[in-house]
C-alpha cells in the first residue's frame, strides 16, 4: 500500500538512495533537506522538496502543511567524529536540538512514525568480536552521544507519547547505486572509500590513514562495511514492522566482517588498477579500534539480507558512480590539492 513519507536529509548520501527505493516501491515521497551537505541533482524529479531547517521549528511546521505524513525517515545529521570533537555544540544543535524540534512537529502533525539514523559510534570500543545489539553502549565522541541520547529520547516518547520508531545503527555504509546515477559526495569528504577513490584519480596528491598503532591484525582500524542500497532495505522493511509492533525498536547493520583499513586499499588497488599512495598520520580522537556487527536480529526480525556483502562488490559500485558522467555535478572540488600539484 502506497504511503505518504516524508525525508529529512533526503538530498544526502543515505537520504537520495532511500528516496529511490520508496519511490521504486510506489510511495510518495517529499524531501526536506537544508542543502547544507546534500545536492540537489540527486533528487528524482518526481519528488516534492521543501528547503528548511530542522533548527528552524517554522521551517518545520510548514513541512508537516504539506503532509499529511504517515512516517518520517531522518537522515539529517552532522557525521564527522573528528569534528564532533572540536565542535561538540554544533553536534549536539543539530543531531539532538534538531531532531527533538522535528519530533515536536509529528506530534503536532499527529504523525507518529519515525525511522532514525543511529550509529555504531554509540558503543564506543568493543568488549566482543561482534557488536550485537545488548553490547554496552559508551560512544567514544560527542557524534556518538547524540545519535544515543537521540536513541534514549525517542525510547521516552514511544511510553510518553506512543510514537512508534525504529532506530538503525549503522556500521560503515559504503558503495553507490550500481548505475552510477547517485553516490558519496561529502564537502570536505571524510569519509574512507571515496578518499581512496579520490586518490586513485589523482583528485587527491594522496591518502592519510589515521593510525598503524592498534591492536589488530596489521595495526589499522577495522571497520564493517555495508553498502547503502542494503542499509536502504532494512530502512524499507522498518515500516512494516512500525505498522505491526508498537514502542522503540533498535537494530544493527552491518555485514558481519571486518576490513582493516589497508584491506580497503587493497581492494581499491583491484578494483582500480591504480597506484594509490598512502601515508600514515597520527590516530583521531574518538575512532575505535574495531567494530564489526552481528546483525541477527535485523535478519531475523526484518527478514533482512545485504545483497552486496564483499568489499570488492561495494567498491565496484563506489568506482562505477566516481567515474560516472553524473559525479560531475556533485563533485567536491578539491581546488588546494589540485593548485598545489
Amino acid at each position: 500500500m502506497s504511503q505518504n513519507i516524508l525525508v529529512c536529509g533526503g538530498a544526502g548520501y543515505i537520504g537520495s538512495h532511500m528516496v529511490r527505493l520508496l519511490r521504486r516501491s510506489g510511495h510518495v515521497v517529499t524531501v526536506f533537506d537544508n542543502f547544507s551537505q546534500g545536492h540537489r541533482a540527486a533528487l528524482p524529479d518526481d519528488v516534492s522538496v521543501i528547503e528548511g531547517d530542522l533548527c528552524d521549528p517554522s521551517a518545520l511546521v510548514r513541512a508537516f502543511a504539506a503532509g499529511p505524513f504517515d512516517a518520517v525517515y531522518h537522515f539529517a545529521a552532522l557525521i564527522s567524529v573528528g569534528e564532533s570533537v572540536t565542535a561538540p555544540d554544533l553536534y549536539y544543535r543539530n543531531n539532538v536540538v534538531g531532531a527533538l524540534n522535528l519530533l515536536d512537529a509529528m506530534r503536532g502533525a499527529g504523525c507518529d512514525r519515525i525511522v532514525f539514523s543511529s550509529t555504531a559510534a554509540i558503543f564506543g570500543n568493543p568488549e566482543t568480536d561482534l557488536i550485537d545489539e545488548s553490547h554496552r553502549r559508551a560512544p567514544l565522541n560527542p557524534y556518538g552521544w547524540s545519535k544515543l541520547m537521540m536513541e534514549q529520547i525517542l525510547a521516552d516518547h514511544a511510553h510518553a507519547f506512543g510514537v512508534r520508531s525504529v532506530s538503525f545503527r549503522y556500521f560503515n555504509a559504503a558503495g553507490a547505486d550500481p548505475t552510477g546515477a547517485i553516490g558519496e559526495a561529502h564537502d570536505p569528504e571524510t569519509h574512507l572509500i571515496p578518499n581512496i577513490l579520490l586518490a586513485a584519480m589523482g583528485v587527491r596528491s594522496g591518502l592519510e590513514i589515521f593510525g598503524d598503532d592498534y591492536d589488530t591484525r596489521d595495526g589499522t582500524c577495522v571497520r564493517d562495511y555495508i553498502h547503502v542500497d542494503d542499509i536502504a532495505s532494512a530502512h524499507l522493511a522498518a515500516l512494516g514492522l512500525m505498522d505491526a509492533e508498537p514502542g522503540a525498536h533498535a537494530f544493527n547493520l552491518g555485514n558481519g566482517r571486518g576490513f582493516t583499513n589497508l584491506d580497503v586499499i587493497d581492494a581499491a588497488r583491484d578494483v582500480t588498477g591504480r597506484d594509490i599512495p598512502v601515508r600514515v598520520g597520527p590516530r583521531r580522537p574518538g575512532d575505535a579500534a574495531m567494530l564489526v556487527a552481528d546483525s541477527t536480529k535485523a535478519r531475523n526480525r526484518l527478514d533482512w539480507t545485504p545483497e552486496v556483502p564483499d568489499i570488492l562488490d561495494i567498491m565496484k559500485t563506489a568506482w562505477t558512480w566516481h567515474q560516472a558522467p553524473a559525479y560531475g555535478p556533485f563533485a567536491v572540488e578539491h581546488t588546494a590539492e589540485r593548485s598545489a600539484k
